[in-house]
């Protein structure tokens, strides 16, 4: 095995087995992708939309693609043919084209509320309420080609672990609401996702169901 292959491997080793491992493979290339494919790991995730299509095009179909970064709504469509999961849906709007494009392709796409819950202004995100509101609407029970399976959401960027720890924490309560009011006879709404390489273990600790792993297995991102 590989250098990736091995860092994937040894993360598969210390986390919980109900708990999904998302290697994040931005600014990287194919072969350390391939590297991981060729010893029989098959999800990774990107956040630009130009590169995840790019990577789609020239890597084996049989990968399962992670949207994970900001998705800007005329952008859907260069994706909504193959992408598995869409982890930052922030708008009404996102899931209303996601809807449109997803009926073009003929198939169904996933989705996950993002939640904001950190203390900086710069991270995108739905508050609770917002979301009972969406999913309150005449609108959203209109919606046949987007699947809602969960949450997600990013901790402030702090050294405190009991700031990351306390908004994980809101992140799987409000997941809790969501599923009990909406969702509690719906076997596919069950992520949660949360935790990246600086603070995952926190993450599971609170009920992350999926972590996106970047820099820990991969190295620095590249320019």
């Amino acid at each position: 095995m590989g250098l990736i292959s091995d860092n994937i491997q040894s993360f598969l080793e210390k986390i919980p087995e109900n708990v999904q491992l998302i290697p994040i493979s931005k600014t990287k290339p194919n072969d350390m992708i391939l590297d991981a494919w060729q010893n029989g790991f098959k999800v990774f995730g990107e956040n630009k939309v130009q590169e995840l299509a790019r990577k789609y095009e020239e890597l084996p179909k049989d990968i399962q693609w992670h949207m994970v970064g900001h998705l800007q709504s005329n952008k859907i469509k260069y994706i909504a043919p193959f992408v598995h999961l869409v982890h930052g849906i922030d708008s009404f709007k996102l899931i209303k084209i996601m809807d449109k494009e997803a009926k073009k392709a003929g198939r169904i796409l996933n989705g996950l509320f993002q939640l904001h819950i950190a203390s900086e202004e710069t991270k995108f995100g739905f508050s609770q309420d917002e979301i009972f509101e969406i999913l309150d609407s005449r609108e959203y029970a209109e919606i046949e080609n987007v699947r809602m399976i969960g949450v997600m959401g990013m901790a402030t960027l702090t050294n405190a672990e009991s700031i990351i720890s306390k908004e994980f924490k809101e992140l799987y309560d409000i997941y809790l609401n969501l599923k009990s009011r909406y969702f509690q006879n719906n076997e596919d709404f069950k992520e949660v996702s949360m935790g990246m390489s600086g603070d995952y273990e926190i993450a599971i600790d609170e009920g992350s169901s999926m972590i996106r792993i970047g820099s820990a297995i991969f190295g620095e991102r590249y320019k």
